[in-house]
C-alpha cells in the first residue's frame, strides 16, 4: 500500500483516475521520449476515458504528462495551449479497445527525428496506473519503481547475461519484479525489470553493449 491508497495523489483536476492517473500515463511516454523533440501524438481513449475526457480534463492531463509535467503542476490547465506553442500536432480518438480497462489510453508518438512509438496503459484508480504494452509488446509495470525495458532478440543466455551483469557490476541493486514478453520463439522480446533502488546512469549503456540486446530504456518512477 502507498500514500495514494490512503489519501489519494496531490493533483490538479477533479478525478484521481481521469486526471492524476492520466498525467502519470503521459509521463511514461515522456520517459520513453527521453527529452527528444516531439512532433506528433495521437491519443486513443477507450471506455470512460472516451466518454468524459473533456469534462474531467483527461485530454489536458495526458498531454501535460507527455510534456513532462506532474499531477500537481498548474500547467495542466493550459496543456493544450502549451502543446500548441510547442508546435506539437496532437489529436484525440475515441475507440473501444477490446478487453481493455475502462480508463485506457493508447498513445502513439512521432519525434522530430522520425522515431515512432506506442504505449498502452490504464489508470486503475487513486492515481495508480498499469502499463500494458510498449510498441505492441506486452509489459507489466505501474511506474512506482524505476523500471528498465530491455528490447532484445529471443536468444539463449540473453536474460542471464543482463541479470548477471547487473549483479556483478551493480550488486547494490535489487530486482523487485521481472516480466518477459516475446512475439515468437527466436523473435523480438522485451524484458521489464523493476528495481527497488535508483540505478546509476551508466547501467543502461552497459546493458546496450550486451550481445543480442537491441536497446534499453530507463523509465524513472513517475
Amino acid at each position: 500500500m502507498n500514500v495514494f491508497d490512503i489519501i489519494g495523489p496531490i493533483m490538479i483536476g477533479p478525478s484521481s483516475s481521469h486526471t492524476a492517473g492520466a498525467v502519470r500515463l503521459g509521463r511514461v511516454v515522456n520517459k520513453l521520449i527521453d527529452d527528444r523533440p516531439l512532433k506528433k501524438v495521437e491519443i486513443t481513449l477507450s471506455g470512460s476515458f472516451a466518454q468524459t475526457y473533456k469534462g474531467h480534463g483527461t485530454d489536458r492531463a495526458l498531454l501535460a504528462g507527455i510534456m513532462g509535467y506532474n499531477s500537481y503542476s498548474p500547467e495542466i490547465r493550459d496543456a493544450l495551449t502549451i502543446a500548441d506553442e510547442r508546435k506539437i500536432d496532437y489529436s484525440f480518438v475515441k475507440e473501444n479497445i477490446k478487453d481493455a480497462h475502462p480508463n485506457t489510453a493508447r498513445i502513439h508518438f512521432v519525434l522530430e527525428d522520425g522515431t515512432e512509438g506506442t504505449m498502452l496503459g490504464a489508470s486503475i484508480g487513486g492515481g495508480n496506473i498499469l502499463v500494458n504494452q510498449i510498441n505492441g509488446m506486452n509489459v507489466e509495470f505501474n511506474g512506482d519503481n524505476n523500471t528498465i525495458l530491455v528490447m532484445h532478440e529471443d536468444k539463449p543466455g540473453v536474460i542471464a547475461n543482463v541479470t548477471h551483469m547487473m549483479h556483478f557490476e551493480h550488486a547494490e541493486l535489487n530486482i523487485s519484479n521481472f516480466h518477459l514478453s516475446r512475439q515468437e520463439k527466436g523473435g523480438d522480446a522485451i524484458m521489464t525489470i523493476e528495481l527497488d533502488g535508483k540505478p546509476p546512469e551508466e547501467l543502461v549503456d552497459e546493458i546496450r553493449q550486451i550481445e543480442h540486446v537491441k536497446n534499453a530504456i530507463l523509465i524513472r518512477r513517475v
